[in-house]
Order: structure tokens, then C-alpha cells, then sequence
């Protein structure tokens, strides 16, 4: 992670996987990848699957030139079905190109926000048009790809401040909890698994000390959070997930992360159960009470 909040992309866990998936959902030998720098200037190949030679390892693609640049430049995919006589790109980088062999290939940019941050490639030895059954899959690659580091960078954004704590002022509970509800639900959507495997250890090493976050455990021994608590009761009340979103502030996902850990911790099924054993233990009131 820059000082800037951008996340590093050299040499990425989050580009291996992607690269990973973009063999798999094109069915295409050949896919390599890497960063664009900041303000879009050039990408660095810096990961390679399914080549034969390392010529194009850590090639410097200039934005507007070859394939790659020519992606960057106009935030598409661009796609040739012979690079070496393709018409439309220059051909600055031929003599990196050509002991590979190369001839279709497709160029797609990974957009988040205002910027590309990198560029993956899928490509064969042969000539070949892309129909729109490997387009989709490849932008489907990119579209995951430039979500989990969206959120990536959103969660290590939201760990840094909460770590920051001006002299003289405490954390506050609610807020611990808070974050640590929307942590896991961000995990819970994230499909990189290595990137997920992460954020759940962070979401570990925050997870709230029952005995100095004020949570409530009756006389059955079970603890649920304040805001677990709170939830329980709305969803007592009739309360849908949005209409608990909106009674309480909160993002439906870390509504829905809530219940969830509030049913795991009652060994429940479903919510309406979770409910029902949370007034069993002495934690809700019941309807009527």
C-alpha cells in the first residue's frame, strides 16, 4: 500500500489469481499481466503463465503503444488476431513478442475508479477471432479482479484509521464493532481467495473482546454484541434486513453480517430461531414482555 492509499500491484497475489482465472474461464495458454504507474504514464509485464521464453518478462509498455498501451489509452479491451501483421497497433515491441510466437490476443485493462491500475492479457500461437463467449469470460476476470482490489484498498483505508487514535481519546466500542461486522461481510464477498484468506486473519486480530465492548451474555453464558442485540430485537419485531439497514444506520451487509453471527452464536438455523433462543436465553424480551 502507497502513502497515497493506491495498493501496490507489483508482482500482486491479486494479479496471480486473476491471471489464473483468465486461463481457465477463456481457455486461451497463454496470460501474463502487470501494473500501470501512476497517472497511467506505462505498465510493467511482470507476470507471465504459459510462455515459453522469458522475453517478455518486466517489458514496459508505453500508454498508446502495442496492444497493451493501446488498452490503457482508450480504458478497453483491444483485441488482434495476428499481432505480428496487425493492423491498428505499433509495433514497438515485435522483437519482445515474436519469440513467443503470439498471434491472437487480447489486451483488457483493470479500471478502478478514475484509473487503470493494470493490464491482463490472454493470448494463443494461433490465429483466431474471439467470439463473445471469451470475451465475456475474460471481462468477467476483470470485472472480479478490479472489485477485490477496490475493496482491498477500502478495507486497509478503514483499518488505518481506526488504528489512529488521537491522544487522550479511547476507541469507541460501537464503532470496534461496527468495523469489525463490516470487515467480515466485505470478506464474505470477496472472490479472491488468498485476498479473503488476509482480510479474515485481520478480521481476527480485531475481533471485539467481549469483556470490554459491553456485550450482554443473560444467564445461558452465549454473548452477543450490543448491535447483534439490536438487530435480533428488529428482526423480532417483523423487521426486514433494509428496514433494519435504515433503523439503525447501518450497510445491509453488515446487517446481514450481524444476524449471521448472532445465529452462529445461538447455534440457529434461521433468524426467526435465532430470535426465539435469544429470548430462551434471557437476551431479548420476549414479544409480550
Amino acid at each position: 500500500m502507497t502513502s497515497s492509499g493506491r495498493l501496490a500491484l507489483a508482482a500482486s497475489p491479486l494479479v496471480t489469481g486473476a491471471l489464473q482465472a483468465l486461463q481457465r474461464a477463456t481457455g486461451l495458454p497463454v496470460a501474463m499481466g502487470g501494473p500501470v504507474s501512476a497517472g497511467s504514464r506505462s505498465l510493467v509485464i511482470d507476470q507471465l503463465r504459459g510462455t515459453a521464453t522469458r522475453s517478455l518478462q518486466h517489458l514496459q509498455v508505453d500508454t498508446g503503444a502495442g496492444l497493451g498501451g493501446k488498452a490503457v489509452a482508450l480504458r478497453r479491451p483491444s483485441t488482434v488476431v495476428d499481432y505480428l501483421s496487425a493492423q491498428g497497433i505499433t509495433h514497438k515491441y515485435d522483437r519482445a513478442v515474436a519469440p513467443e510466437q503470439l498471434r491472437a490476443m487480447v489486451a483488457l485493462p483493470v479500471c478502478v475508479g478514475e484509473s487503470t491500475r493494470a493490464v491482463l492479457y490472454a493470448a494463443t500461437r494461433d490465429s483466431i477471432t474471439f467470439g463473445d463467449r471469451v470475451l465475456r469470460a475474460a471481462t468477467a476476470v476483470v470485472s472480479r479482479l478490479e472489485r477485490d482490489i477496490e475493496v482491498e484498498e477500502e478495507v486497509r483505508r478503514r483499518i488505518a484509521a481506526q488504528a489512529y487514535v488521537p491522544p487522550g481519546e479511547q476507541r469507541l466500542a460501537g464503532e470496534h464493532l461496527e468495523l469489525h461486522a463490516e470487515l467480515l461481510a466485505i470478506a464474505d464477498s470477496m472472490h479472491d481467495v488468498e485476498a479473503r484468506a488476509r482480510l479474515l486473519d485481520v478480521c481476527e486480530r480485531l475481533r471485539p473482546d467481549p469483556d470490554t465492548h459491553n456485550t450482554d451474555s443473560g444467564d445461558s453464558g452465549i454473548t452477543l454484541s450490543p448491535r447483534e442485540l439490536d438487530v435480533l430485537r428488529l428482526v423480532g419485531a417483523g423487521c426486514t434486513n433494509d428496514e433494519i439497514s435504515a433503523g439503525l444506520g447501518l450497510r445491509a451487509n453488515t446487517v446481514k453480517s450481524y444476524l449471521k453471527h448472532a445465529m452462529r452464536k445461538l447455534d440457529a438455523s434461521n433468524r426467526i430461531q435465532a430470535v426465539n433462543r435469544a429470548r430462551a436465553a434471557g437476551l431479548l424480551a420476549g414479544p409480550h414482555d
